[in-house]
């Protein structure tokens, strides 16, 4: 197993990092405590793209590069414009009335959402599911049962969805049908004692997986084997991988759970990486 050193912190006062994506090489993230989502340069230069007074609010992109975002308190999804306009994409509301959390869009311009279950922190847990949300903006559920869906990725074949149970302690895949619905579920990799949190797919067909109690990131391969860990002295929320050569690896951390900080703690840090991003996002 490799452990990742030489880490970098690229950018530092965040309130709190989440759902990077690796997009027009820039790292792209929300940060849900100021309600912005925030374009990271490579060198660590960075502007906010656009406000959205939402929570959570996690994003990616339609393969004509339009933002997505979702915006868990109204229960929709929404699109930005060429001009900046942000516009409803797609009512999420009459699927289920909970926080709606992350997403992942296939290069058909299919968008997968999915909810946990359940008011978080406070609730009862409760089943989470997915959603398919077509380009057109119809909504239909495709998968259940799920133990607090988090992040979710799809393989660079456009074949299989897997998706991180953070309550769960698993990875769980599905194949993706013809017409954008989810099969075949099976476990990817059980990670023992993790709660595996944002994911992100390398051109080797491994999983990177964040997990806030145990402050790291893991690469996994299909089965559980662990090829690799970067380990961080926060909370480690999600991860995205840079494409081409030179891959690298970008987390957003922060301390979680403890005693109220009285400033920003979030992070986002960059390791130099074994194998390049793949696959959506």
């Amino acid at each position: 197993m490799t452990v990742l050193r030489d880490m970098t912190v690229l950018m530092e006062g965040i309130a709190f990092g989440e759902s990077p994506r690796w997009h027009d090489g820039r790292l792209w993230f929300s940060d849900w405590g100021a309600h912005q989502v925030i374009a990271l340069d490579p060198d660590g230069g960075h502007e906010v793209v656009v406000s959205v007074p939402s929570f959570p609010m996690c994003i990616d992109f339609l393969p004509d590069g339009r933002l997505l975002v979702v915006d868990s308190p109204r229960r929709r999804l929404l699109r930005r414009e060429a001009d900046g306009s942000m516009v409803t994409h797609a009512d999420l509301a009459p699927i289920s009335e909970k926080p709606w959390n992350d997403l992942v869009v296939d290069t058909g311009g299919n968008a997968y959402v999915n909810t946990i279950g359940f008011d978080f922190p406070g609730g009862e847990p409760a089943p989470g599911s997915i959603v398919l949300v077509t380009p057109g903006g119809s909504v239909r559920l495709v998968a259940g049962d799920l133990a607090f869906p988090n992040g979710m990725a799809i393989t660079a074949d456009g074949a299989t969805l897997v998706v991180a149970e953070s309550h769960g302690n698993r990875l769980t895949a599905y194949d993706i049908g013809p017409d954008g619905g989810l099969g075949n579920r099976r476990v990817w990799a059980d990670t023992g004692d993790d709660h595996p949190d944002g994911i992100c797919v390398d051109a080797e067909g491994a999983i990177w997986y964040a997990d806030v109690a145990n402050r790291h990131c893991v690469r996994v391969r299909e089965g559980g084997e662990v090829l690799a860990t970067a380990e961080l002295d926060r909370g480690a929320f999600a991860c995205a991988l840079s494409r081409g050569d030179q891959p690298q690896l970008y987390v957003v951390g922060q301390e979680y759970g403890g005693p109220q900080a009285t400033e920003p703690t979030g992070q986002v840090v960059v390791f130099p990486a074994p194998a390049p991003g793949a696959g959506r996002p």
